[in-house]
C-alpha cells in the first residue's frame, strides 16, 4: 500500500488546501532520520485501520488519526505523540468537522500509551493497527526493532539498550495488547516477540560468565 492524494481526500475533501496539507504530511513522514517510524509505517497503519475498520465507531477518524499518529517524530524528544495531536490540530481545521477533528486529536494523544478503555472502539483499532508489527513473524520483527535501534543512533548501547527495556516492560504490563476481536490473535506472538528481545537486551546487560 502506498499513501496517496486520493486516499486522504476521501477523509477530507479535494481541494487545493487538502492537496497542500497531504503534501506536507508525506514530506514529514519522509524525513531523512526515520527508519522505522517513516512512510512504510504509515502505509502499514493504515491498511490495517482499514481491515479493522468494521470495529471502529468513526472508521473516518481512526484513518485520518493513523495519518498524523507520528507525523512528528524526533527521537530525542519525549513528547512526539502531543505535538503530533497539535500538528493535526493546525492541519486539519476547516477540512474536517470539529467533532471529527476533537476525535482525531485525541486518538492521536492516546498513542503514546496505547491503553484504550474497554468501550474505546476508535482507540481499540488505531492502537491495534499501530502495535501490529509486534506480532509480525520473528525476522520482520527483528527488522522491525534493528530499525528502531537506527533512529535512536544518538544514543549509546547501554542507554538505548536500558530504554528500551523500559519500552518493551510498559507493553508486556498492558493487560491486553490488542482490543478488537480481530486482532486478538496477534497476542501471543507478539508477546513472545517481545518477551524475546527483552531477554536478548537483559543478556546484553547482565552477559553470563
Amino acid at each position: 500500500m502506498t499513501v496517496q492524494f486520493e486516499d486522504f481526500a476521501a477523509l477530507t475533501e479535494d481541494s487545493p488546501t487538502a492537496r497542500t496539507e497531504w503534501a506536507a504530511v508525506v514530506d514529514a513522514w519522509g524525513e531523512p532520520h526515520r527508519r522505522y517510524h517513516d512512510l512504510a509505517h504509515l502505509a502499514a497503519v493504515l491498511g490495517v485501520a482499514g481491515e479493522l475498520a468494521a470495529h471502529a465507531t468513526d472508521p473516518t477518524a481512526v484513518a485520518l488519526a493513523a495519518w498524523y499518529h507520528d507525523v512528528v517524530y524526533d527521537p530525542t524528544a519525549g513528547d512526539n505523540e502531543e505535538v503530533s495531536a497539535q500538528r493535526a490540530q493546525a492541519g486539519l481545521r476547516g477540512l474536517v468537522p470539529d467533532d471529527r477533528l476533537a476525535e482525531v486529536v485525541r486518538l492521536v494523544r492516546l498513542t503514546a500509551g496505547h491503553d484504550p478503555a474497554d468501550d474505546d472502539a476508535d482507540g481499540a483499532v488505531l492502537c491495534d493497527a499501530d502495535l501490529a508489527v509486534l506480532a509480525a513473524p520473528a525476522p520482520a520483527y527483528a527488522a522491525y526493532a534493528s530499525a528502531v535501534r537506527e533512529e535512536y543512533g544518538h544514543l549509546d548501547d547501554a542507554a538505548f539498550t536500558a530504554g528500551r527495556i523500559g519500552v518493551l516492560k510498559s507493553l508486556l504490563d498492558l493487560p491486553r495488547l490488542y482490543r478488537t476481536p480481530t486482532a486478538q490473535p496477534w497476542e501471543a506472538p507478539a508477546r513472545a516477540n517481545l518477551t524475546a528481545e527483552l531477554a536478548l537486551l537483559r543478556a546484553r546487560v547482565h552477559p553470563s560468565g
